[in-house]
């Protein structure tokens, strides 16, 4: 995308989008150039810092893969993703119809566009639906009747929240979004995270990188490694191996490995007894 028009009513395409930015690291063409000037700094801060963000994308899809393949593995029928993104190649409910076919997803996420491209896509699937929600609001989109209707709430469900509690810098706020996401879970239900965090990165880049999330809809972006997120997964049992790179949970042959010496993001998946 790269004109005014192709904007949807709302939009402002001189402003980077989260979504969007991520959608160009992973190949996607849902963006506008104000994106992909982003973009191509992030990209070079990563080059600078020895690491490809591309890459890191790409590790933390496979992520999301492995995570939503064992779930339905495991018998999980309902798949919630907050903060969905625009889509890609194996999305949650493709992953997951493989194994079960009656599973039922629900996509959230705040971006327009991206609600325009997933609904487009997911026109002929009753067991998929599409709602606009934000992060912030926990509350807002569990209590949502869409959502209430879509799911059983005495059975299973697998949240979703990946890539995205690092752009909310406050710990208090993170804290109480987290602890809405596990209260809400019925037994048996899970909560899927990964969330940006290098060991290496030097301070000095990682400003450059939270100046440039600063100008989209998010508040910055913070790193928080295996230590400052193990609270968010309080009175739940963390499935093995634990927190760890996204990269060296639970690997397939079949998928991009990706380099866990360099891995930017870390990643678990954690059941409520």
């Amino acid at each position: 995308m790269s004109d005014m028009e192709q904007a949807p009513a709302g939009i402002d395409p001189t402003v980077p989008s989260m979504a969007r930015i991520y959608d160009y690291f992973l190949g996607g063409k849902d963006n506008f150039p104000s994106d992909r000037a982003a973009a191509e700094e992030v990209i070079r801060i990563g080059r600078e810092s020895g690491y490809d963000i591309r890459e890191l994308a790409r590790a933390n899809r496979a992520f999301l893969v492995r995570a939503v393949r064992e779930l339905a593995e495991a018998g999980v029928r309902q798949f919630l993703d907050i903060g969905t993104g625009l889509p890609t190649q194996e999305n949650v409910h493709q992953v997951v119809k493989e194994i079960a076919p009656d599973a039922r997803v629900a996509y959230v996420d705040n971006d327009p566009i991206v609600l325009v491209h997933a609904r487009a896509l997911l026109a002929d699937s009753p067991e998929t639906i599409v709602l606009e929600g934000d992060l912030r609001r926990p509350k807002e989109i569990l209590d949502d009747p869409r959502i209430r209707d879509h799911f059983d709430f005495t059975q299973p469900i697998a949240i979703l929240v990946l890539a995205l509690l690092h752009f909310f810098t406050d710990e208090d706020s993170v804290r109480g979004i987290t602890a809405t996401l596990r209260d809400a879970l019925p037994s048996g239900g899970y909560l899927v995270v990964s969330h940006a965090y290098s060991a290496t990165i030097d301070e000095d880049k990682a400003d450059e990188v939270r100046s440039i999330y600063s100008k989209t809809s998010a508040d910055g972006i913070v790193h928080r490694g295996p230590a400052a997120l193990a609270p968010h997964f309080d009175g739940m049992e963390l499935l093995e191996p634990g927190i760890v790179p996204v990269e060296s949970w639970r690997p397939r042959d079949d998928q991009y490995p990706g380099d866990p010496s360099r891995s930017g993001y870390v990643g678990a998946v954690a059941r409520k007894p």
